[in-house]
């Protein structure tokens, strides 16, 4: 094939004759990378110019620095995940591995529709997710798929538990004589409300249940809505229960949800995208209790097990029923080995090889580091509430059950009307003067300030600056 119109770093040459210029071209981006990723606590934890470089297509090829500089324009604009003052949403540094995994991955250039496409992600994949199930004890039959983020995870389960209970992997939802609909809390995830929407079902179809105090599902409110929408006529099929609410951290009473699912016979499925995580702490795991006894659970290690994005699962404690509720077969795809095509049983078709991040971050920190990186994450956690409930002009959203404190500026001087404007310029203020960034959620109608502590790097001179800066701002208020 003419390549004359190609850089000599277009790709890599199978033979060997380019590769003074691939790992000149390779180095180059691979030491500015590096040299800005390593200063990462110079820049603020967000960006102040985000200015996307030219997006017309060239006529020509680029030349090498001229990339480069592109390259720098856009890490510089980008989020700063990697700053210790970056402590506002559930993103983090990547580890090492998973960065480089990623690189792999998209190196070799795997398709995990298939075996034949990807024979060694493909059983590596099988292998993982059976051994991340059993760490959830879901069983021996148990196993599942990974998905590019929570949603489409949580999209996956849905599908699966509406085609068994009405059987309707082939006729579709028109041979219904009534509507099914499926429970969460009210503070769960919107993923479900979009996975509503694509099933068919309608946003609708999503029957939100009261929470308790701490956002927590009420077993008993769920029993109730359970019963008023048969007798209205509807047809339950799945009840959602949640191991870490996005905006505190609360994760519901798993246990005493499952109780009332199975009294109706219904699919219990666990989002525990983020929470999930604490399968691999000892101190902290006993409070996924129940998470055992689901037929399906989403989990992302993308999040408190710092893998680079994307990277979700979805888990099912029986994994056949991929096979027999939602695989469509692809008859240009060999169809005879021992480990399924994934392709066939999963959402997504074409998928990069995901599976290689997730085991090189499982074998590079072992148990010991996951432990460790989520326990210190609750000993900063603590720290950051035991702040908060000292502060007389700071209320406690509700009592932390993960590494989220969600919290405000309630000062008796601030009307209670001014209170949200009140925050969000506290958010800007902190974020300016002091490079510290927490987000700023709506909760119960209100806007609060939320506390994510993720970062390997974020200690207690992160927290000591986070608390010098409200209380200079709010100083500074008090007395204009």
């Amino acid at each position: 094939m003419n390549r004359s119109n190609m850089p000599k770093a277009g790709f890599i040459d199978p033979s060997g004759n380019n590769a003074d210029a691939v790992h000149d071209l390779a180095e180059d981006v691979l030491d500015q990378l590096l040299e800005q990723l390593e200063g990462a606590e110079d820049r603020s934890p967000l960006p102040t110019d985000s200015t996307a470089p030219a997006v017309t297509i060239p006529e020509s090829s680029q030349t090498h620095d001229d990339l480069l500089d592109d390259l720098e324009t856009i890490v510089d604009g980008s989020m700063n995940p990697a700053h210790p003052g970056y402590i506002g949403h559930m993103d983090t540094m990547p580890t090492t591995v998973s960065v480089l995994g990623d690189l792999v991955a998209s190196a070799v250039n795997n398709n995990m529709l298939s075996v034949e496409m990807s024979p060694v992600f493909s059983e590596l994949e099988v292998q993982v997710t059976e051994t991340i199930a059993g760490e959830f004890d879901l069983g021996p039959d148990a196993g599942g798929v990974l998905t590019s983020g929570g949603s489409l995870a949580n999209l996956h389960a849905l599908s699966v538990a509406r085609n068994q209970t009405f059987d309707i992997h082939e006729g579709g939802l028109a041979g219904l004589d009534r509507e099914p609909v499926l429970f969460a809390s009210e503070v769960a995830h919107t993923s479900l409300q979009k996975a509503a929407m694509l099933l068919g079902l309608g946003t609708d179809a999503v029957v939100a249940v009261e929470t308790d105090d701490h956002s927590r599902m009420e077993p008993g409110s769920l029993a109730k809505a359970i019963k008023r929408t048969e007798r209205n006529g509807r047809a339950p099929f799945c009840v959602v229960a949640t191991a870490g609410t996005t905006t505190t951290g609360n994760i519901d009473p798993l246990p005493a949800i499952h109780d009332v699912a199975d009294d109706h016979d219904l699919w219990f499925h666990v989002d525990a995208a983020y929470g999930g995580a604490l399968v691999f702490s000892d101190a902290e795991g006993d409070r996924l209790d129940g998470i055992e006894a689901a037929d399906s659970v989403t989990f992302n290690p993308q999040k408190w097990c710092y893998v680079a994005k994307t990277c979700a699962m979805a888990l099912f404690v029986d994994a056949d029923v991929l096979q027999e509720e939602f695989r469509i077969g692809a008859p240009y795809m060999r169809g005879d080995d021992a480990i399924p095509n994934l392709g066939e049983v999963s959402v997504q078709g074409t998928r990069r090889a995901e599976i290689l991040k997730l085991w090189l971050t499982l074998q590079h920190l072992g148990r010991d580091g996951l432990e460790q990186l989520i326990d210190e994450s609750y000993r900063l956690t603590a720290t950051v509430r035991d702040r908060v409930l000292e502060h007389d002009a700071l209320e406690l959203a509700s009592e932390p059950e993960m590494n989220i404190v969600c919290f405000r500026a309630a000062p008796e001087w601030c009307p209670p009307a001014e209170r949200d404007d009140l925050n969000s310029r506290l958010q800007q203020v902190l974020l300016s003067e002091h490079d510290i960034f927490v987000s700023l959620p709506t909760y119960r109608d209100s806007r609060w300030l939320r506390v994510v502590l993720l970062n390997p790097f974020t200690g207690t001179e992160t927290i000591g600056r986070l608390f010098d800066g409200i209380d200079a701002f709010l100083n500074a208020e008090e007395t204009e």
